[in-house]
């Protein structure tokens, strides 16, 4: 849902910019309601994810190893795979089971074993990476776009530029999210379960390194003398991220903990990635 969240940005953006035209050829200082409409949209979505995860139900798997109640976790489980309703026995005896409870105690203790440590230190690391990149390039996302002649406008108007430049940069930003961003998502849904997580992961974070690689190096000599090479490469770039690390980052830190700490694993795994947007505001 991420690419399809770039993409929606992009277009409330280009809906806004047009909706305050008028506004901004008069008075460029118009624009700053546009950025704060924007980012006001974005809470949208955000309350529905909310309100969706405060009312669904838990899982069969937590019910059984955070609440304990198998007869309860059974009870779910054949209710939703007959589409009947049945007895509801949290107000029974209950049949609990004996698994370890979350607490800084057993958390040291199952992460201090290397075999569980060490999958953690993957899930955080590889996030931490990829942030660095991902978040490296949207800070420069204006000095792409630019690049390949979607920012800057050679307009003598100064509030018309202002426009055209926002508006330019909100269409380049689509093509490029539909060109490579949402398609990169779709191909990671198409092959996840047949090919797996981590040869995905591996097989972005391989192609990645090569394409930064070429595109560092070159960077001038493409923007200057050839730019439709550019827009393939920049294109390559977001197709394997989100074929990659952009999707399997947050989707192995849900799969590979026990129940009992598998938010707290996420968590920590996305906080890494936060700390590598960090790293990379800072550096670059």
């Amino acid at each position: 849902m991420q690419g399809f969240g770039i993409l929606a940005s992009a277009i409330v953006a280009l809906i806004v910019l047009a909706a305050f035209k008028n506004a901004i050829l008069e008075d460029v200082s118009a624009v700053d309601y546009c950025w704060r409409i924007v980012l006001g949209c974005g809470a949208i979505p955000g309350l529905l994810a909310l309100y969706f995860r405060l009312t669904i139900p838990e899982t069969p798997r937590y019910t059984m190893d955070v609440e304990y109640d198998v007869n309860k976790a059974t009870n779910d489980i054949t209710s939703y795979l007959h589409k009947t309703d049945t007895q509801d026995d949290r107000d029974g005896a209950g049949n609990y089971v004996d698994v370890p409870k979350a607490s800084w105690s057993d958390f040291r203790n199952y992460f201090g074993k290397w075999s569980n440590g060490k999958v953690l230190l993957g899930t955080a690391v590889s996030w931490f990476a990829l942030d660095i990149a991902f978040y490296g390039i949207g800070l420069n996302n204006g000095i792409i776009l630019s690049a390949i002649g979607y920012a800057d406008t050679h307009d003598a108007d100064l509030n018309l530029k202002a426009y055209n430049s926002l508006k330019n940069m909100a269409v380049g930003n689509i093509i490029i999210t539909i060109m490579g961003t949402v398609p990169g998502y779709w191909v990671t849904v198409a092959f996840v379960d047949s090919w797996g997580r981590k040869p995905i992961q591996l097989m972005g974070f391989a192609v990645l390194t090569v394409l930064f690689i070429v595109m560092g190096a070159a960077f001038t000599p493409l923007k200057e003398h050839s730019i439709p090479a550019f827009i393939v490469l920049f294109t390559l770039l977001q197709f394997f991220q989100n074929f990659g690390p952009n999707t399997t980052t947050f989707i192995v830190p849900g799969e590979v903990f026990p129940t009992r700490y598998r938010s707290t694993g996420h968590g920590i795994s996305a906080a890494s990635g936060k700390l590598g947007a960090i790293v990379a505001q800072v550096g670059f």
